[in-house]
């Protein structure tokens, strides 16, 4: 027979346990409120209901956590969701299978990485682990707003302090204050919108929370070596005693590809008789074939790197791991460019002198583009503004057209004195 009784603390705090058995005692109050006393002695408050035909027990909370009162309360807000035709226990169910953000990062990772160029994808594995996850992983897909992408944008543009020792050493920064990182923030911006635009195909939610994300202002970059630094850097490279770094920049120099690609190289990939260096999609960023040209002095490093590799390898610059190219060539890098007093330079700055060079001898912005590989023709127009010094020089021509010649000058000068 089932039990029934208004339920307080004390008849919860005084039923016992029955040996083998759990069971209930249904609340004469609330239909289907109940307290059930399990074999172990433990106790939780239930409400048992029928929905669509089945019937169904849902469990409101543990007993003493939860009062009877507060339970009582929790049951009738339920019995009203259920009067008019809801299933609670089925909400609850649905929001426990529901994706979370941590399993759109998981398909994400799966669906969309592997199409990306290897340093790329481990970039986005990284802002996703470090930057987002933190703070999202355990949340519903459906949960986040645009709110909350601004809120976490707005925090990673602010930046954070980097790690430091109590005694820092030579592999250790001190500890220096936020440094803001608005092109960070920028890039995490995408990565979410893109992330989101998946989730609405695979119908996980609606809307793109950050499809409108505010893009914070980005001052690019600019950083060309003079005529002056270029020939101190080759004399540099030329005395340099690790052979295979000083190469890999050189090549940089030369050809304005990037260091990850330089490093990448295979003899496979030159050909020498037509002068050409043909990059396969697997090592270029934009993912697709890029054939260019290369000069007599870039083919003479191939010609080179192709005696002192061991026969048989097919990296032009093999790493300390037997069969892999050379990881590094940082440490190399610092110690050229405080030889050289370039510490604001970059080896990427390079590409960028590369293209000042191209500009100056007269290249078009498409040329400059075709020979960096770029995919989409704003990446190339950052340039755009280098091509101003021989349109000046052209406007400087025909303005002099108009200056006084010196003669005509001091002829007009012995007039006016000759008038007075």
């Amino acid at each position: 027979m089932v039990k029934r009784l208004r339920l307080n603390e004390k008849s919860v705090r005084e039923a016992a346990p029955e040996p083998g058995r759990d069971y209930q005692i249904f609340d004469s109050e609330v239909r289907g409120f109940a307290i059930c006393i399990y074999r172990s002695g433990n106790r939780a408050f239930t409400l048992d209901y029928r929905h669509a035909g089945r019937q169904r027990r849902m469990t409101l909370g543990r007993w003493p956590e939860w009062s009877t009162a507060a339970a009582r309360e929790r049951a009738k807000e339920l019995r009203r969701d259920i009067d008019a035709g809801g299933d609670p226990l089925g909400t609850k169910e649905d929001g426990r299978d529901a994706p979370r953000f941590s399993d759109l990062v998981e398909r994400h990772a799966e669906v969309h990485l592997p199409n990306l160029a290897k340093t790329n994808a481990s970039d986005q594995r990284s802002m996703l682990t470090k930057l987002v996850g933190p703070d999202w992983n355990n949340r519903l897909v459906t949960e986040i707003t645009p709110y909350d992408v601004e809120k976490l944008l707005n925090q990673i543009a602010k930046g954070r302090a980097r790690p430091h020792k109590e005694k820092p050493n030579n592999r250790a920064r001190k500890l220096q204050g936020a440094k803001p990182t608005p092109v960070r923030a920028n890039r995490v911006g995408e990565v979410l919108r893109k992330m989101f635009t998946y989730a609405q195909g695979w119908g996980w939610r609606e809307d793109n929370p950050a499809s409108g994300f505010r893009r914070r202002i980005e001052n690019p970059r600019e950083r060309f070596l003079s005529q002056e630094e270029i020939r101190k850097l080759a004399a540099a490279l030329d005395a340099a005693e690790d052979r295979r770094a000083a190469d890999i920049i050189r090549l940089c120099m030369l050809t304005g590809a990037r260091v990850g690609e330089v490093r990448q190289a295979r003899f496979e990939h030159f050909n020498l008789e037509h002068l050409s260096w043909s990059k396969p999609a697997s090592m270029t960023k934009q993912r697709k074939i890029h054939r260019l040209p290369i000069s007599d002095e870039a083919a003479a490093i191939v010609r080179q790197r192709q005696l002192l590799v061991p026969r048989g390898c097919a990296f032009l610059f093999p790493g300390d791991v037997p069969g892999q190219p050379v990881k590094e060539i940082r440490r190399f890098w610092a110690q050229i460019q405080k030889q050289v007093g370039i510490e604001d330079v970059r080896i990427h700055d390079l590409r960028h002198t590369f293209a000042s060079l191209l500009v100056s001898g007269g290249a078009s912005l498409e040329m400059i583009g075709k020979l960096l590989g770029h995919s989409q023709t704003q990446t190339t127009a950052r340039y755009a503004h280098l091509m101003d010094s021989p349109l000046r020089a052209g406007v400087d021509a025909v303005a002099s057209a108009f200056r006084p010649r010196p003669q005509l000058v001091h002829d007009a000068g012995e007039q006016a004195r000759k008038s007075a």
